[in-house]
């Protein structure tokens, strides 16, 4: 792959969800644009007690150092409010986008066209362009709301896979069922980097 994908961490609940798939994609060698939405960093801090630095030059460090991979990958994150970065352009050519994981709120923004931050812009644009984007909700219950948000952005194109992991691959620990979800959501972009012991019949 020679494009660069385009991360997108939104505020809802998981982030780990997002920790493994950039583990993956780096130790992979994938190239990774990444941003982080303003309300991902107050989840970050309640849900690990860690500040996550704002600076995209430290942000860098910090993902990396939660993904666990160092020195292999490309890395390069935004700041939320940077709607002049090259991924708010049609014209960066990219290979899609994932949003891990994507708030209802995400959702609706996307729904409605609204841009009001870089990943939503950076969402709009692949809708716009044609390009793969996969949204990974994290909610539940799923309200009217929800679903009808959902049903609008599938029938654009955008590709619904919530995290909902499976139990055939028999899950030893938190990440067995994690990188479940982050293997099928990679599968919609036809990429293959996760282990995982796939469903093979009775």
């Amino acid at each position: 792959m020679t494009k660069p994908l385009i991360i997108g961490v939104s505020g809802a609940s998981g982030l780990i969800y997002a920790v493994r798939a950039l583990k993956f994609l780096l130790e992979a060698d994938y190239a990774i644009e990444l941003v982080a939405s303003r309300a991902s960093h107050m989840v970050w801090q309640a849900e690990q007690n860690t500040r996550m630095p704002t600076e995209p030059d430290r942000q860098e460090n910090f993902w990396r150092e939660q993904a666990g991979v160092l020195d292999k990958g490309k890395l390069f994150c935004h700041h939320w409010g940077d709607v002049g970065a090259n991924i708010a352009s049609g014209s960066f050519r990219t290979e899609g986008m994932i949003i891990i994981p994507c708030s209802m709120s995400t959702v609706a923004k996307i729904t409605a066209g609204l841009s009001s931050d870089l990943l939503e812009r950076a969402a709009d644009v692949q809708i716009k362009e044609g390009r793969p984007l996969v949204v990974v909700p994290r909610e539940t219950p799923f309200s009217l709301i929800h679903l009808r948000n959902l049903t609008s952005l599938a029938e654009t194109g955008v590709r619904i896979v919530p995290a909902i992991p499976a139990w055939y691959h028999n899950p030893q620990t938190v990440e067995d069922l994690v990188d479940f979800v982050v293997a099928r959501v990679l599968d919609q972009l036809d990429i293959d980097c996760v282990p995982l012991n796939r469903w093979e019949g009775y």
